[in-house]
């Protein structure tokens, strides 16, 4: 019998479940989860996104969104001008703001702040009331979806997460209309079992790059890393580096085929180093790999938008769940383990010698990297 009785076992047992964090690793699980969310909203949906697309998936949340806003909900949607410039066509948005959707569109280009084109949005999180939230790596496309797009479809990683959390969601949504210029204490968004680290304004600009150099410099055990784009400042290169010789077991997983070749190309400039200083480099073989994922020893996961790479990790807006609960480390460390089986080891032996075109494309690709 438990010591607390049975009504403070059964609280116990309802705050747990308020404080879940449910992993998601296929779209089409993803997205109907997130639409039988959203039907269920009384007072409002936010929903942001790097890619909406105007096919089966984005067709499918334009009329969830707007059949909620019919209904009385404040229903937001916030996409970016670059990242859907080619995928959103107008009679969606059309649609879409004719049905009561609030759609802002961010930083398109203007004459008059032109440098602010190169710094995107591209976060993807969802809130309905103060019920739930998700973030990750997904966008929505038809890209992800096994149904639509086949076994080709996209490798990512999601979480939806409820309790505390969510309302610091709400509060990393809603600063992003101030765009926040002075320092904003990124700890007022900390719950117990993790915080969410935006990287919103000029005084969280390194936010990010600064985190993961200190958990890598404090890794023990183990640091296992998934990421689509994998250009590492120097700064993280010699953090994975010193954490390999101190013992720690270093992996990155990367795409063997990316949607990016020119992000490949340098990714693959960094290889040399990484490998001679003990770090383990896998490439997925079965399809894109697009997931950002991170479990540093038993203890920390980070799932989120980020990729480890310049653009992320230093001019784009990205936000990240950085999470203590031990179900979520080894569900995701479960995930990585499952992928090795579906990659290939690279070794430095067994690289292609580093002259001709493969050397050229890996110059090119490193000079570009702070770029792309």
């Amino acid at each position: 019998m438990n010591a607390n009785g049975p009504e403070e076992s059964t609280a116990n047992h309802a705050s747990n479940a308020a404080r879940e964090v449910r992993r998601f690793i296929e779209g089409d699980t993803l997205y109907e989860s997130m639409l039988a969310d959203i039907r269920t909203a009384q007072r409002s949906v936010r929903l942001e996104t790097y890619i909406y697309a105007a096919d089966e998936i984005g067709q499918a949340f334009a009329e969830a969104l707007i059949e909620r806003a019919k209904a009385g909900c404040a229903v937001r949607l916030r996409i970016d001008a670059l990242g859907s410039y080619d995928t959103m066509n107008a009679q969606l948005a059309t649609t879409l703001e004719q049905g009561g959707v609030l759609l802002e569109w961010c930083r398109r280009w203007s004459w008059r702040r032109p440098f602010e084109f190169h710094r995107r949005n591209h976060r993807k999180l969802l809130i309905v009331d103060q019920h739930c939230c998700y973030l990750g790596g997904f966008n929505l496309h038809r890209q992800c979806s096994r149904r639509a797009f086949g076994e080709e479809r996209w490798r990512d990683t999601h979480v939806r997460i409820s309790g505390p959390l969510v309302e610091h969601a709400i509060a990393a949504f809603d600063e992003y209309d101030r765009m926040p210029l002075r320092r904003t204490s990124w700890r007022e968004l900390r719950s117990a079992d993790g915080y969410l680290v935006p990287n919103l304004g000029l005084a969280r600009r390194f936010l990010l790059h600064q985190l993961l150099r200190r958990l890598f410099r404090g890794a023990q055990a183990r640091i296992w890393l998934a990421t689509p784009y994998f250009v590492p400042p120097a700064g993280i290169q010699r953090a994975l580096v010193r954490a390999a010789r101190r013992g720690v077991d270093v992996r990155v997983l990367v795409p063997r085929r990316s949607d990016v070749i020119m992000a490949q190309w340098a990714s693959r400039a960094a290889y040399a180093r990484l490998l001679a200083g003990g770090v383990r480099i896998y490439e997925y073989l079965p399809r894109m790999l697009h997931a950002k994922t991170a479990v540093i020893d038993a203890h920390w996961s980070m799932v989120g938008t980020a990729n480890l790479d310049y653009r992320s990790l230093f001019i784009n807006d990205e936000l990240v769940l950085l999470s203590a609960q031990p179900a979520l480390n080894a569900g995701l460390v479960g995930d990585f383990e499952a992928d090795l089986v579906q990659s290939e080891q690279i070794s430095a032996s067994a690289r292609p010698r580093r002259f001709g075109l493969n050397w050229i494309s890996e110059l090119i690709g490193w000079m570009a990297r702070r770029w792309l």
